[in-house]
């Protein structure tokens, strides 16, 4: 199987690692990648937002399988273009991608498919978002209904701050604070039948504690020993099922990754977001988990034959991995700084580069992740940090509690 990947991040990068490791993968094209996916797939440079050139690229390569990694490429309909060319893709429509380009369509499907979720008012205006700030009250959530790379939410007892993101955006969806751990699923599906993954939880706030303004995650890890048994069954039944028919129903099929995240509240789970793709830093963590061939995987969904693969084996044990940022980020982050320690095995490149003198170098905020797996939580913590000490990274900032509070045991629901 021939197998073009599209993007450019840690994600693909993940992905590059365990289309790799499939035996049934005989070429991989990662386009445009980066300095990581360069050291196990063939790098094509492309705009992954020209689903022209994406399809064009993956006639090229005689590609068996085209797997589009980011959200915007899915939003701007590029899997169609490749769909249209005649070629297998992994990745929802544009259309059906509207559930993560736009959080009021999002809402919209819930509600219609009864999906539990925060109670929501859609603003266009400031006085719209006022009277939601006074009806739901504090904390205040405030969400960019388009897409904003993870970083459109703010989550904040400041009304004045509330109101300030509101004003940047041009639309937003204001909703019922949602208190309780939080936990993302990925379920592959092929618009109709449904496979979950291996549930994980991430880390958006820049701080220890989760302190300071949201990122795209700055951490993860996999499985969730605090998880209540047959929680990721219950999901399945009463979110991604009724969502993929719902979807179906409306004639704007589901195929791909739907990202389903979650609250753990008093009340059960409820639905925070819909993402159309794979997670960062989720991915990492999920896939450096996963036994099963990931090739087979996605072109199954990709073809409608979900149903007939056999079900997914995991390894034992825990995975963790921790993001390494560039100076400033999540603000403009600082790039060009030379990176030693980027080839370690079980780090993955993000925003990186190879010069042509050979040094890699930042390109972007979220610059490198490290990731370990381990008998338990605490081996594949401390594994990960070891990973972590061996980076240098001018500049850089990483935070030091990712899966602390899981592994002392202090996560309840």
């Amino acid at each position: 199987m021939r197998v073009l990947v599209v993007g450019s991040g840690a994600r693909e990068h993940a992905l590059c690692l365990a289309l790799a490791a499939d035996p049934a993968v005989t070429a991989l094209v990662c386009a445009p990648g980066n300095a990581g996916t360069a050291t196990v797939a063939e790098q094509r440079g492309v705009d992954p937002l020209d689903g022209t050139a994406v399809a064009t690229l993956a006639g090229e390569m005689q590609a068996d399988l085209v797997v589009v990694g980011p959200e915007a490429p899915l939003v701007a309909g590029v899997a169609d273009a490749v769909r249209a060319a005649g070629i297998d893709c992994f990745g929802p429509s544009r259309e059906a991608a509207r559930l993560e380009g736009s959080k009021a369509f999002a809402k919209s499907v819930m509600a219609a498919a009864g999906v539990p979720t925060a109670a929501a008012r859609i603003c266009a205006g400031e006085a719209e978002v006022a009277a939601a700030l006074d009806e739901f009250g504090p904390p205040y959530v405030v969400k960019d209904d388009g897409l904003a790379a993870g970083k459109g939410v703010v989550v904040t007892s400041d009304r004045a701050e509330a109101l300030a993101h509101a004003k940047a955006c041009e639309r937003v969806v204001v909703e019922e604070f949602l208190d309780g751990p939080e936990v993302s699923l990925f379920c592959v599906t092929d618009g109709s039948a449904v496979v979950p993954l291996v549930a994980a939880q991430d880390f958006k706030r820049i701080g220890e504690g989760d302190t300071g303004p949201n990122t795209g995650g700055m951490g993860a890890y996999a499985p969730l020993p605090w998880l209540p048994a047959g929680l990721t069954d219950d999901v399945v039944r009463t979110v991604a099922r009724p969502t993929v028919e719902e979807m179906a129903r409306r004639g704007t099929p589901f195929a791909g990754l739907l990202y389903i995240g979650l609250a753990i509240t008093a009340h059960g789970p409820r639905v925070v977001e819909f993402n159309a793709r794979f997670g960062d830093p989720e991915t990492q963590v999920v896939l450096a988990l996963l036994e099963s061939p990931l090739g087979a995987l996605l072109h199954a969904a990709a073809t409608g034959g979900l149903a007939e693969q056999p079900p997914l084996q995991w390894r034992d044990g825990s995975a963790v991995t921790v993001v390494v940022a560039a100076a400033n980020y999540p603000g403009p982050p600082r790039m060009g700084d030379v990176i030693t320690g980027s080839d370690q095995p079980g780090v993955i490149h993000a925003g990186t580069r190879r010069r042509e003198d050979g040094a890699i170098v930042s390109t972007g905020g979220r610059v490198l992740s490290a990731t370990a797996v381990g008998h338990t939580l605490a081996q594949a913590r401390e594994r990960a940090y070891a990973l972590v000490r061996g980076i240098d990274l001018p500049g850089g900032q990483f935070r030091s509690d990712i899966a602390l509070r899981a592994e002392r045991g202090e996560i309840t629901v």
